[in-house]
């Protein structure tokens, strides 16, 4: 993930303002204020002062905020994709697809009301508890700072205000400085739904304020998606409180000699380049067997050369622009480092302005940051292997390992492979870049703490209390 949520903000800041811009021209967006730290103080006191009403609200109104929030989002879907493709230039259909999921986020959450409430607690199971009996609940933590990255601008925020709101939880969010339009919309519209405006606050600003945030004894959690650097800074300041992180990845593909080769590609290439790259999930080293490593090299330069780049509004778009400028220079700078070590750059690699054509390299050493560092850009390595074992250890050559993928006919194969790879999830026959929005979703290695998914989500954010009854 981006260093972006509590470094200082790429964005120019006007006095006590940000000026938020459309990632493809530059074009002024909005100007919005910032707090100073004397002011995020007060906003923290304030949110935590509501807490005690945010865990009163019954269940079902809850439920029935979410499930309404959901249904507004729905309906002014495509207002809010074209927000997106302006603000994190996405292209409009990927945009799309996020508020898809977006919605289906909020609904989960609000099922979720329902029906996690906790648990009879079997006290009979050990001799000498005969005579009680209880349950626990699942009560909310209280306060909770959500931090939030500019690549999925909308459906992360819901991935984190959803299971809070859920939960009974009050929350203090700070989006990306670059992407804060969609997620104040997204507020607006759980307001609208009948949110009390006391029970989400929104803030801007910079690290001081983070670190303000992060450091108050008045939040319980710290739920962050963002990049390693700024992951340890918070560990680092949080103090005593709960912490969710999602830091990222370098995510392997492994492609072996008896798999569909043309699924294969087509999934690989959807896998690498969604998003122009900016996906913590996406595929980044793809391993293919050495049978079939030039057809499927091939076959993929071949595709990933007749993807469309330019304007995220127009349909036929493919790959958009990165975030910025800076982040697109970043990567051209770690492309020409591999092909200066001996990689070779089939296709792509082109830099227009913030747009970086898809680039497919092979013959990276090791040694490389194009290998061993999350890229976060239309950049992705095609490697050959002999053997299972070399693709497994090629794979877990990596100190984050969120996701991966597996191309097999053979189950066996696939199931072994899945076993010995160290990720947090592993798609068989898919890339590594699917995820459904109620499955667990986190890391196995460094740059991982806790799960997101909103089952998983919803239980990181409150606690069991206990009752029980003696008679």
């Amino acid at each position: 993930m981006p260093e972006t949520a509590i470094a200082e903000s790429p964005v120019k800041a006007v006095a006590e303002h940000l000026v938020v811009r459309n990632k493809f021209d530059g074009g002024p967006l909005a100007t919005l204020p910032q707090c100073t730290e004397a002011e995020v103080r007060v906003e923290l006191i304030r949110a935590a002062a509501s807490a005690p009403a945010a865990a009163a609200m019954p269940r079902h109104e809850r439920g029935r905020i979410l499930d309404s929030a959901a249904e507004l989002l729905q309906q002014r879907s495509q207002e809010v994709a074209e927000l997106i493709v302006a603000e994190a230039g996405k292209t409009i259909k990927q945009a799309r697809k996020e508020v898809s999921r977006a919605v289906n986020t909020l609904k989960l959450s609000a099922a979720e009301t329902r029906r996690n409430v906790g648990e009879v607690v079997p006290f009979d199971s050990f001799a000498g508890s005969e005579n009680r009996q209880g349950w626990f609940t699942r009560e909310p933590l209280g306060l909770i700072a959500a931090i939030t990255p500019y690549n999925d601008a909308l459906n992360l925020v819901a991935h984190k205000l959803g299971p809070a709101i859920a939960g009974g939880n009050t929350v203090i969010l700070k989006p990306s400085q670059l992407t804060p339009l969609t997620a104040i919309f997204l507020v607006d519209l759980l307001r609208e739904a009948g949110l009390p405006s006391d029970f989400v606050t929104v803030v801007l600003g910079d690290r001081t304020v983070a670190q303000t945030i992060i450091s108050s004894k008045l939040v319980r959690m710290v739920s962050f998606t963002g990049g390693f650097a700024t992951g340890r800074a918070i560990a680092a300041n949080a103090g005593i409180k709960r912490l969710s992180m999602e830091l990222g990845g370098n995510a392997p593909v492994i492609v072996f000699d008896d798999a569909d080769i043309p699924a294969a590609v087509e999934a690989s290439v959807s896998g690498s380049f969604w998003a122009a790259g900016q996906n913590c999930i996406g595929a980044q080293r793809i391993l293919v067997q050495r049978p079939v490593f030039e057809t499927f090299l091939e076959a993929f330069v071949t595709q990933t050369a007749a993807l469309k780049t330019g304007d995220p509004r127009n349909e036929h778009t493919d790959v958009g622009p990165m975030i910025s400028h800076d982040s697109a220079a970043e990567a051209k700078r770690k492309i020409d480092e591999a092909v200066a070590a001996g990689a070779k750059l089939l296709t792509g690699g082109t830099l227009n302005g913030p747009v970086l054509t898809p680039a497919v390299l092979t013959g990276v050493p090791r040694t490389c940051e194009a290998w061993s560092e999350e890229l976060f850009a239309p950049v992705v390595l095609v490697e050959a292997f002999d053997t299972a074992e070399e693709a497994i250890e090629l794979a877990n050559d990596s100190e984050y390992a969120l996701q991966a993928g597996v191309f097999t006919k053979d189950l066996n194969r696939a199931l072994q492979t899945a076993k010995a790879i160290d990720a947090g999830g592993v798609m068989i026959n898919d890339s590594s870049d699917y995820r459904h929005d109620a499955m667990p979703f986190g890391g196995s290695k460094y740059g991982s703490m806790g799960r997101e998914g909103v089952h998983f989500a919803y239980e990181e954010m409150t606690q069991p209390k206990v009752i029980a009854i003696a008679s």
